[in-house]
């Protein structure tokens, strides 16, 4: 069924990108669009390669994420052209011809070197506008892109097609079983490589095919925002698992974090379902016309309500905001735009001209400033860490007489709670496909 719905999406999904093309390259007076894949590029003085990306641009057009040195033309008014690179290796497993449903699309021509694909490409250089990484040996055809056209498709990238939308709901699916298996292996008391390892084979996916790289931390380790280090060795306990990871369908991305307490974590657990009960809050409000930065802000009030309620710290939730409280327990941004990167682009664009709208100034770590619009699809990721770092420079600061430390103490052993949903904004009520991921798994 995904690939007949696919199917059906994509012609819709192909003419909204050309659009959008033609309308940039009359931007900048440009003729041809060319978006190179890239090459994987070789470790240092080794003949190994860096797991390979497709530029994003690249699989935009077409669900190709492993085609290196393959690259997309597209003339408006012209079928767009696939120069695809099929070498002749024996050392490599060889791509295999195009096939599928978006083949009709495009005018495919088949290379055996790289090289061969600049006779393949526009005849003029600086009539073109070129995304993506070239080769030297491409000549003139290296990146240059004008900044206009590049603000005119990041911005509208942020605008998801209905086949953009089944990529990332399959990538939630995927991301889901994955979540499902981690869970399991948490409670079965296996390491954080353990869990990793239960994640990638239920979600079915490599490490280099994942979106980024997981985050998974038990106990104190989940007080570590980026935290990648894989115990081999389980601890003593397992009080409580952080983990953030997200699969990928053709590029796109899902985006996923889930917190889990042990069954004698009691306090920590009414955290969770405080934070649970918040983040649900947050992700009903992504609706058009919402200001993504007031959202991040009432974040932070409903986490203020958060602290007091379990009796962390004794100030009203507003004074806590105003004056800085909450960003010790809660430093970084609300969430950002997702699609064919866990960290879309465009996040602080105003309009298509590249005009910019900066992060709050007390709160710089914000990915996304923009009004909310329906086709958008956003992260909703609401946090409450015990970090040793931002809580010793809390309590250097007057606000610290408010804090009840004793009960702090009691909880740093459990790191911290992230709760993260991929939710599209629509033209009626949020879509969470997240949470619908996780439903149709029950």
């Amino acid at each position: 069924m995904l690939e007949q719905d696919l199917a059906q999406a994509y012609p819709l999904h192909l003419a909204s990108l050309r659009q959008h093309c033609d309308a940039a390259l009359e931007t900048v007076g440009r003729d041809h669009l060319a978006v190179a894949a890239g090459h994987p590029i070789t470790r240092y003085r080794d003949d190994l390669h860096y797991p390979f990306v497709a530029h994003p641009s690249f699989r935009q057009w077409l669900p190709l994420p492993d085609a290196p040195g393959s690259w997309i033309v597209y003339t408006p008014g012209h079928k767009p052209l696939l120069i695809f690179l099929q070498p002749r290796d024996y050392w490599h497993v060889v791509p295999d011809e195009p096939d599928g449903y978006w083949v009709e699309h495009f005018d495919i021509r088949i290379i055996r070197e790289a090289d061969q694909a600049r006779a393949l490409l526009p005849k003029d250089p600086s009539r073109c506008a070129i995304l993506g990484q070239a080769r030297d040996a491409i000549g003139d055809f290296i990146p240059d892109p004008p900044q206009a056209l590049i603000d005119h498709l990041d911005y509208q990238r942020a605008f998801k097609t209905d086949y953009e939308r089944l990529r990332m709901r399959e990538a939630s699916l995927l991301g889901a079983r994955g979540h499902r298996a981690a869970e399991a292996a948490f409670r079965a008391g296996e390491s954080e490589f353990g869990i990793h390892m239960a994640f990638q084979h239920a979600a079915g996916q490599t490490e280099s095919e994942l979106p980024y790289g997981s985050i998974i931390g038990l106990n104190e380790h989940g007080a570590v925002l980026h935290y990648m280090h894989f115990d081999r060795t389980p601890p003593r306990q397992g009080h409580s698992l952080l983990i953030d990871a997200g699969a990928q369908s053709a590029g796109y991305a899902s985006d996923i974090t889930r917190t889990y307490a042990a069954p004698d974590a009691g306090d920590f657990q009414a955290l969770i379902d405080s934070m649970e009960q918040l983040q649900q809050t947050l992700c009903g409000k992504v609706r058009a016309g919402q200001d993504y930065r007031a959202l991040h802000l009432e974040a932070h009030r409903l986490l203020a309500g958060v602290l007091h309620a379990h009796g962390l710290v004794d100030m009203s939730p507003q004074a806590m905001v105003d004056r800085r409280v909450t960003s010790a327990f809660f430093p970084h941004g609300l969430g950002h735009l997702i699609g064919l990167q866990v960290h879309d682009v465009g996040g602080f664009l105003r309009d298509p001209q590249g005009g910019t709208q900066a992060a709050p100034g007390d709160h710089p770590f914000l990915r996304l400033t923009r009004t909310l619009e329906a086709g958008m699809v956003v992260t909703i990721e609401p946090g409450l860490y015990f970090i040793d770092m931002l809580l010793d420079e809390l309590r250097q600061r007057p606000e610290a007489r408010h804090v009840a430390w004793e009960r702090i103490e009691a909880l740093r052993g459990f790191g911290g709670i992230r709760i993260e949903d991929d939710v599209a904004c629509t033209d009626g009520d949020p879509e969470n496909m997240t949470r619908d991921a996780f439903a149709a798994l029950a």
